[in-house]
Parts: C-alpha cells; structure tokens; sequence
C-alpha cells in the first residue's frame, strides 16, 4: 500500500459517481478501513471500527438522494465517498472517508469540495460536518479547506425508564391524525429555527421501520418532537441503544422531559438505554440531562464553513445529528 502512495494521484480517480445500493458492501469496507486506519494513527492501536447496518446506510443514502457520491480508482474500486445531507436550508456531511492506500494525494480535498460545492447549489445556508475533537490531522485539514471550529456537541445517555403513561409517538397515530401532526412538526421546527425541514427524514425512518418520533404535547398543541432510530447501528449488534437524530423543542426548559418520553420509547422498544447529541449551545438543557442521571459517552467537534455557520434559535432549541 505504502509503495502505491508512491504512483497514484488524484488525476487516477473518476468521480463523482452516485452511490446505488448495490455498492453498500464495499462502501462498508471503505468505511470501516479508513474509520480504524484513523484511530490506530490517534495512538488507539486496537480499535476496529466495525461495519454498520445496511438499514442505516439506506437511511443515509435516501435522505441524502444526489448529495450521496463516490468516487472509484483505476480499477474501479471505491476509493473515496462523500454523504451530503440538506434539512432545508441546512447542509451537512456524513460519513465522508478516503480509502488509507488513497490518501495523501489530494483525493481528501476533492471529495470534501465537491459535497460543499453540491450543499451550496441546494441552496443551503448552513454547511458543516462534525469531527473527533483529538484529531489534530482532520481540525487542520478542514481548516485548510475554510472550516472553521465551533462548539463541542456532547453525546449524552439516559437509561430506558417506562413512564406510567407510555410516550406518545407519530407512528402510532391515525392516518389524519399523523398528517396534522406532521404539519404542526414542520410549523414548530420552522418557528424555532427558520428555513430548517427534517420531514423527509421523519418519514424516511418511518418507510425503512428504523424507529420512531417522540412527541411532546400540552394543552392539545405539540411543543416538542425527537426523531429516534431504534435499530442498531453496528451490523449484527443487538438493540441496545435508541439514539435521537433531530430533536425540537418550543422551550429549552422541556429537555428533561422530552427525554423521559424518549427513555420510555427506549424501554418499550426493547433497548436499555437513549443517547441524545447535544450541541455547546445549549448549557442549560445539558445540565437538566446531566442533573437527570445522564452520562457523557463521547464528544465530537463542530466544524461550519466560513460563511456557512449555524445561529441559535431566539427562543427554544433544536439538535441536529450531524452523523447517521
């Protein structure tokens, strides 16, 4: 591999292709290779990041329809690929990775450019990817490349914990009931956040039975929701663990029990326990999760382009998972 380095250049790759179903066993591999080949080179040697389910790369490529692209060496190898996601007007990637035996010869800035490059003719105002905090390589190279750091995002768990009164969730409503409700969904993430739309993520979940969205209601009104995958991640793994994708809320001070409504999905779901993401901005809901019995599993670092970066809401919160 190292002797390949020597002769490959960018000029030897073709792309950008889509990505098709058909490709998703390689890309695993691709995946998998390039996500341990970067934790060995952080010191953690014994990592193996492992394959993950073809439901969730399913999920991944059908929210991101045309942002999903690969791109193939001279013998027509996956040799890198880039999933770029919209939400309205926000734009994000995720997973993105270069075959080990490919980097260093430029490929790395070609398919980060080409997914920025796509988020902006979506129109997109918001364009960013999340990367480990520790990984002094990946922060430069995105810097180079008009990153800039922002806030840490804090992956936080809460165990599963039946409520007396069981969660109340889209899946489970009436036909007419589930279309209102999705157009109150729509109304209260654009009153929190203008220009943002997880609907076709919402209903994506639903097509692939990945999991569910939690509603919080008062007063008859809809005040707060949380899109959760239920499914494992990891291929062959057993459920256990949901894990919130979107999450939105009227008021920041819900966020504890919009969490126990998700750790009552989790329970009846048959998992042990729910991760939620949740990003720098937002202390005061961090420390509701944390004085909850919440524990902090890991943390990832922001990056937006310059130009491209988020803004809080005014009033409420919203969390995006900027990975699948």
């Amino acid at each position: 591999m190292t002797i390949a380095r020597g002769w490959r250049t960018a000029r030897d790759v073709k792309g950008p292709f889509p990505i098709r179903r058909d490709d998703l066993a390689e890309l695993n591999d691709v995946f998998s290779d390039s996500f341990s080949d970067r934790y060995r080179r952080d010191g953690m040697v014994g990592v193996r990041v492992p394959h993950l389910n073809p439901l969730v790369w399913r999920y991944a490529m059908d929210d991101a329809g045309a942002g999903a692209m690969l791109w193939r060496d001279e013998r027509n190898a996956i040799a890198g690929f880039n999933i770029a996601h919209m939400s309205g007007v926000e734009g994000w990637m995720g997973p993105l990775a270069v075959r080990p035996d490919m980097q260093g010869i430029g490929l790395g800035r070609i398919v980060v450019q080409s997914g920025v490059e796509w988020l902006k003719e979506q129109g997109a105002t918001v364009i960013g990817l999340e990367t480990m905090p520790r990984t002094m390589d990946n922060i430069g190279f995105y810097s180079t490349l008009g990153f800039d750091p922002q806030r840490l995002t804090i992956t936080l768990v809460v165990t599963a914990l039946g409520q007396v009164r069981p969660a109340r969730l889209l899946g489970r409503l009436t036909p007419a009931a589930r279309d209102a409700t999705m157009v109150a969904i729509t109304e209260l993430t654009r009153r929190v956040r203008p220009g943002y739309d997880f609907a076709r993520e919402i209903e994506i979940t639903d097509s692939l039975s990945l999991g569910d969205t939690v509603l919080l209601e008062r007063d008859g009104s809809l005040v707060g929701f949380a899109l959760c995958h239920s499914v494992p991640l990891v291929e062959g793994r057993s459920r256990d663990e949901l894990r919130v994708l979107k999450l939105v809320l009227q008021e920041e001070e819900d966020m504890h029990e919009m969490m126990s409504a998700v750790a009552d999905f989790a329970r009846r779901s048959g998992t042990r326990a729910a991760s939620v993401r949740v990003q720098g901005e937002y202390p005061d809901a961090y420390r509701q999760l944390v004085n909850g019995g919440a524990r902090v599993r890991w943390t990832d670092l922001r990056m937006t382009l310059a130009g491209y970066a988020e803004s809080r809401p005014e009033r409420g919160m919203l969390l995006s998972n900027w990975e699948i």
